[in-house]
């Protein structure tokens, strides 16, 4: 299993980031950011840290804004939790995947709603007399 390290190192920053965001970053820019994954290239001197991030176009911005802020602390609480020799350069990336997933839930809801209601009109309720 050649890349088992790899994939247990990416587990590891993406728990360490998250509970960094929920206990210790104070930023009032960073609204509601979800952690979604990391990706360390291959020689793992950097990595990609996923975030995906509720709300409107102006307060992704401020997220990624005050994320890219803390890039400094957030290397240090890796360095110092997962005690590598050579910390990972930390790069942010906005996920918008479970935002895509959530438009696609409601268009699917909507379109069932629809042809249900198709069906409602295509074959009225017939009179039930034999009771």
């Amino acid at each position: 299993m050649p890349g088992y390290r790899k994939e247990r190192l990416e587990k590891q920053i993406r728990m360490i980031v998250a509970d960094a965001l929920i206990k210790d970053i104070k930023d009032p820019r960073i609204g509601f950011v979800t952690v979604t994954g990391a990706k360390l290239n291959k020689d793992k001197s950097a990595v990609v840290v996923s975030v995906s991030v509720m709300g409107d176009e102006k307060s992704k911005n401020k997220s990624m804004i005050g994320l890219n802020s803390a890039k400094g602390f957030f290397q240090y609480k890796i360095g110092r939790e997962m005690k590598m020799r050579n910390t990972p350069k930390i790069v942010f990336k906005l996920d918008s995947s479970i935002e895509y997933g959530v438009e696609m839930v409601n268009t699917i809801t909507k379109i069932e709603e629809e042809r249900v209601n198709r069906e409602l009109s295509n074959n009225p309720e017939e009179d039930n007399d034999e009771r």
